[in-house]
């Protein structure tokens, strides 16, 4: 495949990983939390050369990390009923999340499955805040934190 000089991005379950990439993961998170102080000291606790963290540093990184905790995704069970679903976005705009998708399922038994995935950059709050003014809402049966 030609190149068009940006790297091509692959989701890929961590078994199927050479054992390199998912070290390099482990040594980036010591360094992170200060647990190694060095490259050295981080490379070595967990069997790695100096080299081959400095080679995929950059290249590879656990899922979570890829957004950096800007982009939650809800699970919002909702009652069939008119604005309930106007309300819940109205909750997301008056945080400042910024919403990135919406799936609502087909009501049946009175309740309608609800999913928004949310840019949390500009967030006036925290996420749990937002979790939690999602659930005082009459409309709303209950609602989760899904990823994020």
């Amino acid at each position: 495949m030609p190149s068009n000089g940006h790297g091509q991005f692959f989701l890929v379950e961590g078994d199927a990983l050479p054992e390199v990439f998912i070290r390099v993961t482990q040594a980036q998170e010591l360094l992170d939390t200060g647990l190694a102080q060095t490259v050295a000291e981080a490379a070595e606790r967990v069997g790695i050369s100096r080299s081959a963290y400095y080679k995929y540093k950059n290249a590879v990184m656990p899922f979570q990390n890829v957004a950096g905790g800007r982009i939650v995704t809800y699970q919002i069970m909702l009652r069939h009923q008119t604005g309930n679903l106007s309300e819940v976005l109205g909750v997301f705009a008056s945080t400042g999340a910024n919403i990135l998708t919406i799936n609502q399922g087909i009501p049946t038994n009175g309740a309608a499955p609800v999913t928004i995935t949310a840019d949390m950059t500009a967030l006036d709050t925290t996420a749990e805040v937002l979790l939690e003014r999602l659930d005082a809402l009459d409309g709303v049966i209950r609602a989760a934190v899904a990823a994020g």
